[in-house]
């Protein structure tokens, strides 16, 4: 099994999206009005984003009168944490293995 969910990054990949999440948790809930209102984008490109952030499971989406109220999954957002963990410590498991052939390479030369 595959260390990342590629579509759950795909998703928080764009700097738009984290923006609304962040707008999200900050404030505990929004509609893609009130989040356009908040953002450099149209009510519309707000909701585009927003499916895209529900078809990966970071918001969950509530019918409120007209609008859809949206709130963030804590729990998808903790397995995202968990994930980029996971890579940050795999690429410092690497870094160091390339640090140590590196001073070995070094040493080597030396004599």
């Amino acid at each position: 099994m595959s260390l990342i969910d590629d579509d759950l990054w795909t998703a928080i990949g764009d700097p738009t999206r984290r923006r609304m999440l962040d707008l999200l948790l900050a404030n505990g809930e929004g509609t893609a009005t009130t989040l356009s209102e908040q953002l450099p984008v149209t009510r519309q490109a707000v909701a585009k984003h927003l499916g895209a952030l529900d078809r990966v499971g970071l918001v969950h989406v509530t019918p409120a009168g007209r609008e859809r109220l949206y709130r963030v999954d804590a729990a998808q957002l903790a397995r995202a944490v968990a994930q980029l963990n996971a890579v940050g410590s795999s690429w410092d498991a690497r870094l160091q293995r390339i640090k140590r052939i590196a001073e070995a390479i070094e040493h080597n030369n030396r004599k």
